[in-house]
């Protein structure tokens, strides 16, 4: 490796928080904290860049890796690397930094400086949780990406921030305490915290199975929170409602769905296969649960925050699936999930900024005095929905192509009635915004459209959703080297198979058995 390959996931994980310190230490003046935070995460993006740009798709296992001794005893070590199934959320959080400060431009009037710097220590444990390998380091920027969440959502909460931001500490952090007691339990089994090390202890039978069934349940009960998987999902609507765009658009569920990924399934894959049947059917309850209730609902905040739920169940039903078709419909619905989110809480905070409410019956007409919004807004509605051409489309087209043949047709029927519903409550909302007749409160208020800043982070975005959509092939080769094992030489020794070379040994099915 190249001397920047070396440090280069050092570097991703310190610019962020040096421009946190830089905030924190900066006077109170005007908005330059703002510019401060935005070069910040500008920076941290064109260092994300560096790993697509230098991944090579040949190479199994991780890449850019750095694995130092830490901590003596116990033995902690800074242990980082990327592989597929976390490059490109990587550069993900990279791309939705700048657009979240951005977001927040104007939105945000006071204390500032304390908004950004912990803006920015957020990022920071969002990269740490994609990018280790030890868990004990794991677990402390999972952990860290809990506290600046509530914190900000208390305190720049629209209506009932303290409220809001109690029930996500308690939801987010109490299941993480299992979590902490499984990662205990492994460490006085192995005497070791290493990714690779555990995968080799568990995959060959040198610790004891019973009890490994309750680590893997502390393992998937802390994630399932996080993403959220239905019933686990009652600090969802709180959240969306009162936390700021711009932590709202990183957050969403990324961090839950890939752990799943890589330390439930990837370190259990035996226990996964147990409880896969029943995350399949929670998951369809929740497309089909979350897309109802956005349905009914009055409120934009609260329509975002259901119709991610039964997005995410999508992602969970992908994942759960155990397909290799469904884990790269999956990882690749992450991060377009990540991309819509992002530009529609831009373009739904832009509404509020403007009008201070998010009663969806309040508004009306607004297509004329807002062309530009309406225009993106609709764009990001049809990728929502999964228009072909967009890149919505994709992900879900393999995740329930996967579903029909590797898992169930009645539950990839089922889900794809959650689809379809999802086009309903988008459409009505695209209509009750934009359309009919202008609203009292449209007429009351002169035309402002989106500005230059917002316009130069939402396009990018908007046409990332057409790239997306139209050329997949940019990104699922990557994804694929990071999920699939080698094949087995014969199709009798590819059920048991244990990819020990990999970043994901899977004990899968065969694509489109079960």
């Amino acid at each position: 490796m190249t001397t920047i390959d070396q440090s280069i996931l050092t570097w991703i994980l310190l610019v962020p928080l040096a421009g946190a310190l830089l905030v924190a230490l900066a006077p109170d003046r005007g908005k330059l904290s703002n510019w401060i935070a935005l070069l910040t995460t500008l920076a941290t993006l064109g260092l994300t860049l560096h790993l697509p740009a230098h991944f090579v798709l040949g190479q199994s296992g991780f890449q850019f890796e750095i694995n130092r001794i830490w901590i003596d005893n116990p033995a902690i070590a800074y242990h980082v690397g990327v592989d597929g199934l976390s490059l490109w959320l990587v550069v993900l959080v990279g791309l939705l930094a700048p657009v979240g400060v951005v977001a927040s431009w104007n939105a945000i009037q006071s204390r500032r400086k304390i908004f950004f710097a912990l803006f920015l220590v957020q990022q920071t444990a969002m990269l740490g949780v994609f990018l280790s390998l030890d868990l004990m380091v794991y677990y402390g920027f999972w952990e860290l990406s809990l506290v600046p969440m509530a914190i900000l959502i208390a305190m720049y909460g629209r209506k009932d921030g303290p409220k809001a931001a109690l029930k996500f500490f308690l939801f987010t952090f109490i299941p993480s305490a299992p979590l902490l007691v499984a990662i205990l339990w492994l460490y006085a089994q192995t005497h070791t915290f290493d990714f690779t090390t555990l995968q080799i202890y568990i995959t060959h039978g040198l610790i004891p199975a019973a009890p490994l069934c309750w680590v893997a349940l502390a393992f998937l009960f802390a994630f399932a929170v996080k993403v959220p998987v239905f019933p686990l999902h009652g600090w969802v609507a709180d959240t969306y409602s009162e936390a700021p765009v711009a932590l709202a658009m990183v957050v969403a569920g990324k961090l839950g769905l890939y752990s799943m990924l890589r330390f439930h399934i990837g370190l259990f894959p035996e226990q996964a296969r147990a409880v896969a049947p029943y995350l399949v059917a929670l998951a369809v309850i929740g497309i089909l649960y979350g897309a109802c209730l956005a349905l009914v609902q009055r409120d934009f905040w609260r329509l975002a925050a259901f119709a991610a739920l039964s997005h995410l169940s999508l992602i969970t039903l992908g994942i759960y699936g155990l397909t290799f078709t469904g884990w790269d419909g999956a990882v690749y619905q992450i991060l377009n999930h990540g991309v819509v989110d992002g530009a529609l809480f831009l373009l739904l905070g832009a509404l509020y900024d403007r009008y201070a409410t998010s009663q969806i019956n309040s508004y009306g007409g607004l297509a004329v005095k807002l062309p530009r919004t309406a225009t993106v807004f609709v764009i990001t509605s049809l990728a929502i929905i999964g228009l072909p051409m967009l890149n919505g489309f994709v992900g879900e087209f393999l995740i329930l192509s996967s579903t029909f043949t590797g898992v169930s047709r009645g539950w990839a029927i089922a889900a794809t009635l959650g689809v379809i519903l999802g086009a309903a409550y988008m459409l009505w909302l695209v209509q009750r915004l934009f359309y009919g007749p202008e609203s009292e409160l449209a007429l009351s208020r002169p035309p402002e459209d989106l500005h230059l800043g917002q316009l130069a982070v939402v396009w990018p975005l908007a046409v990332l959703m057409l790239v997306m959509g139209l050329a997949p092939s940019l990104w699922l080769p990557s994804i694929e080297k990071g999920i699939h094992p080698p094949k087995p030489k014969s199709a009798d020794a590819a059920l048991p198979y244990i990819a020990t070379q990999t970043a994901l040994p899977i004990s899968s099915p065969v694509e489109g058995q079960r």
